[in-house]
């Protein structure tokens, strides 16, 4: 996991140590680190960003040492993360009855597979969720949801294809919240093509449901791609946080960082497996110290 990044970091930091008696020299590395960071998967304005910082930090005399060098890019990568807020899904939906979540994300990203685990989460916390399966545009996508509310026991509302998805959302709240149901997780349809249609579709769920949260769900493994897809989706009806998938699998490391740094929105959780329990809490000084592992 992240092996990619680590090793840009473990290799800069080793360059950098044997010139630090070098401003100049120094400079010219971390040119090159900045390089590194693109190739694996941080976004470019993040990586001149990381780099800007840095080179401050060498102009004004503050890294004379191998331990400031770590110091200074732990500092600086924390930083992109400590401004971010909190979004506490347990907490908000104890506050906010009923709670309704919007999920977002192009196919193909894991988003049914998230929704069921965010649901099951949800429900280990005490919650009775109903999932909502309003992407009435893809073939199959009522039946992936169907076949978790099977295997989780979480009871999944659905319509015909080709319904209006706000109706289907906007009558699925108002079924479960007669039937006791306190969390809504409502899919939304994710064209892989940027669609008029589909941005007036989401803003339409959105203006009817009136959701608590909207959460944006990306594959680790399209890398940039992921932050073009963030990008896209906050313009078009915003972003509260977001859900990592297939991390477990992703070795270039970059996509959170750079999503803190694009989106300025949360990492909610990352997706680590294909199990229902296989979805953590993202915490962003474990991120980053396991990419800044053994480097002092």
């Amino acid at each position: 996991m992240f092996r990619k990044l680590k090793e840009a970091f473990a290799r800069f930091i080793d360059t950098a140590s044997s010139i630090l008696t070098s401003r100049e020299k120094l400079l010219e590395a971390i040119e090159e680190f900045k390089l590194n960071l693109v190739a694996s998967d941080v976004a470019y304005e993040a990586a001149e960003d990381i780099a800007a910082q840095l080179s401050r930090r060498v102009e004004e005399g503050r890294v004379k040492r191998r331990e400031d060098l770590v110091e200074a890019l732990r500092e600086i990568l924390l930083g992109y993360f400590t401004n971010l807020g909190a979004l506490d899904l347990v907490s908000l939906a104890r506050s906010r009855k009923p709670f309704k979540i919007v999920f977002l994300g192009v196919n193909g990203v894991g988003k049914t597979t998230t929704i069921a685990k965010i649901a099951v989460y949800m429900r280990g916390n005490g919650f009775k969720p109903l999932m909502v399966a309003a992407d009435t545009f893809r073939a199959g996508a009522q039946e992936q949801l169907k076949i978790h509310s099977e295997r989780t026991g979480i009871p999944v509302f659905t319509g015909r294809y080709g319904w209006d998805p706000a109706a289907l959302a906007y009558d699925a709240v108002q079924y479960g919240v007669g039937r006791g149901f306190d969390v809504f997780l409502i899919d939304t349809a994710g064209r892989m093509h940027v669609d008029v249609d589909l941005v007036n579709e989401l803003k339409k769920v959105v203006r009817v449901v009136k959701p608590n949260v909207k959460i944006l769900v990306v594959d680790a493994l399209t890398g940039n791609d992921a932050v073009e897809q963030a990008r896209f989706f906050n313009e078009a009806v915003g972003v509260d946080g977001v859900v990592v998938t297939k991390v477990d699998a992703y070795e270039e490391g970059g996509v959170p960082l750079s999503l803190a740094y694009v989106l300025g929105k949360p990492i909610l959780f990352v997706g680590v497996g294909q199990d229902y329990k296989d979805l953590k809490p993202f915490n962003p000084i474990e991120y980053v110290d396991r990419v800044l592992a053994g480097l002092r």
